[in-house]
């Protein structure tokens, strides 16, 4: 039998940094000198309008795209020399698009990656599915095909799938975005409990509210840079800048 070369319980929260982060598609500058830093255990979310680089933010600390200048640092250590596979472990993301296998089983698709990258045996591995599942509150829905499920029924199998590899960092990229209105509230309740569990999280988000009460920081990005950031009661009641400013009134 394998042996995992993390345990099964959660990981300690650690801190996250990126320093001075460029990328550029040709000629187009999406990320322009970004800084942010989410302290261990805490919520950063990621405000601003559609095409400000706030995906693409995520991507590049998730080495999904490879920074052209700056750093990534995890409590206070540069993983840019890192192997990405290994950097991504620590990292559980959660799309706007579920990504879920659709000839598999809903336990089977939370399964599958601890199985493949952990080394967890097929009965470790589906033992922690279904601990996950039942986390989401899905472990009765654990045998049937995504297709069978609600939208929001299926994000929170892929938040139990992004669990399940017992990251120490999660990424939501607009999660609820996808949503019919009346799923959102159960995916995001589900993100507020994780943030309480002391989870260290970096939430892309077009929800408000959820951006004002949850945030331990808020971060607002326009055109690749960095306008404000800070706890939410500055940014949401005393924003500084006129384009921030601006950006509210539109939004609320």
């Amino acid at each position: 039998m394998s042996t995992p070369d993390l345990p099964l319980t959660q990981q300690q929260p650690v801190s996250l940094t990126g320093r001075d982060l460029h990328l550029s598609f040709g000629d187009n500058q999406v990320l322009r000198g970004v800084d942010i830093h989410v302290e261990a255990g805490t919520t950063t979310t990621v405000i601003g309008p559609s095409g400000s680089g706030k995906s693409t933010l995520l991507r590049v600390l998730n080495r999904l795209h490879e920074p052209q200048s700056g750093d990534i640092l995890i409590d206070g250590r540069s993983v840019l020399r890192d192997n990405p596979d290994r950097l991504r472990r620590r990292i559980g993301m959660v799309f706007q698009q579920f990504n879920l296998f659709p000839h598999m089983s809903v336990l089977d698709n939370v399964a599958l990656a601890p199985r493949k990258l952990r080394g967890l045996d097929s009965e470790q591995a589906r033992a922690l599915a279904l601990r996950e599942l039942g986390k989401v509150g899905l472990q009765a829905k654990a045998e049937v095909r995504p297709a069978t499920l609600s939208g929001g029924q299926q994000q929170r199998v892929a938040i139990a799938r992004a669990l399940a590899m017992k990251p120490q960092i999660m990424f939501f990229d607009e999660a609820t975005s996808a949503l019919d209105p009346e799923l959102v509230k159960g995916v995001l309740a589900l993100m507020t409990e994780l943030s309480q569990e002391g989870m260290t999280m970096v939430v892309v988000t077009h929800e408000m509210g959820y951006a004002r009460e949850v945030s331990d920081s808020v971060l607002f990005m326009d055109h690749g840079r960095v306008i404000e950031t800070g706890p939410p009661v500055q940014l949401f009641e005393a924003p500084a800048t006129e384009r921030l400013q601006n950006f509210l009134a539109e939004v609320l």
